[in-house]
């Protein structure tokens, strides 16, 4: 499999998957409607370890512009390789969004709240600040890249015969999944945890353009931090890495 169509299909899976838990514990008349935080965390973790298992044997299953960028930024990934990376993560974030959208298109309409329902797509603060909020951003992923680069092994070579793609894939799924879970836990509360600019902007712009009933405004206000603070914290992750060595 191609390395950016790989890319591309982990990254829908995980939106969709993701965003599907979100829309089941945020929409009415759902059957998993009001489950709490815990779901939520805990279907994003299992939909990062569902996305990484598909592709992560093919592109490193980065499925992340801060963990590309980053990984590239340390040295262990190409830099030419990241602009169609980050083209085929944003891809695939509106395509699996948009598929749990449609898998949820009933329950939008049973649901009179567009807050919520923007918050089935993209990121909101609990407590709006600019300023602190990216630095939870930047600090989430800051989290996220620089355990990843020590979970990594050195490299791996593809399918196609590339070698050093390195990257979610090469250290297993399963402690990538229990990673993102335990930062939804300890550091998601006060911005629903995008540590993800893919995860967010490619939604956002879903629910710009999909004929969403009743979905309100998307937020472009605030669509800046979770893009800038994931990329803050995927570089400063990369520059500690490279200071710490090990």
């Amino acid at each position: 499999m191609n390395v950016y169509v790989a890319e591309f299909i982990g990254t829908a899976i995980l939106l969709l998957l993701g965003n599907g838990v979100v829309a089941n514990v945020v929409l009415k008349e759902t059957k998993g409607h009001g489950s709490g935080w815990i779901v939520i965390t805990a279907g994003w973790g299992f939909a990062v370890f569902a996305a990484v298992a598909c592709v992560g044997q093919y592109s490193g299953a980065h499925l992340n512009p801060a963990v590309t960028i980053g990984l590239a930024a340390a040295g262990v990934f190409d830099w030419h390789m990241v602009p169609l990376y980050i083209v085929s993560q944003l891809a695939g974030a509106f395509t699996g969004t948009t598929l749990a959208f449609l898998s949820y298109y009933k329950h939008y309409q049973a649901t009179n709240d567009s807050a919520g329902k923007l918050a089935t797509f993209a990121t909101a603060p609990a407590i709006r600040s600019p300023g602190w909020n990216l630095l939870t951003e930047a600090t989430g992923t800051f989290v996220l890249v620089l355990v990843c680069l020590y979970f990594t092994s050195g490299s791996f070579e593809s399918l196609e015969g590339t070698v050093g793609v390195v990257g979610l894939g090469s250290v297993g799924a399963i402690p990538v999944g229990l990673l993102v879970f335990v930062i939804g836990l300890g550091l998601g509360g006060p911005t629903g945890y995008a540590i993800n600019p893919a995860r967010d902007l490619g939604p956002r712009i879903a629910h710009a353009v999909l004929p969403v009933p009743g979905k309100g405004g998307s937020d472009w206000g605030y669509a800046w931090i979770p893009v800038a603070g994931p990329l803050i914290g995927g570089l400063l992750a990369a520059g500690v890495k490279l200071v710490a060595g090990g």
